[in-house]
């Protein structure tokens, strides 16, 4: 089943962010390699796609999981939150209907 990842950052959170994003996008680049990914990327803090220095507000990953519990703990496991990124992460099932 798919399930919905989403994350909302610690405010100013961009300097520990761009340092813990390569083994976090590593562990995406895992998903992906396994077909297991719908999509993943950042929500960016302002109506742009580059916000430079206003950062990012948080993260949107969906996944395909055998169960909640095991989505759940694979998201325990983000690099961001050992680095602080993460003030609160949401895991919820998720049903994709279109495309």
């Amino acid at each position: 089943m798919w399930y919905m990842i989403y994350a909302e950052d610690v405010e100013n959170s961009l300097d520990a962010r761009m340092k813990a994003r390569p083994a976090h996008v590593e562990r995406l680049q895992q998903l992906k390699q396994q077909g297991r990914l719908l999509i993943a990327g950042p929500i960016p803090a302002i109506d742009s796609d580059d916000p430079g220095p206003a950062g990012f507000s948080g993260s949107l990953v969906v996944a395909e999981f055998n169960s909640l519990i095991e989505a759940q703990h694979w998201a325990d496991q983000d690099p961001y939150i050992e680095a602080g990124v993460y003030a609160k992460v949401t895991v919820k099932p998720y049903k994709k209907v279109l495309p």
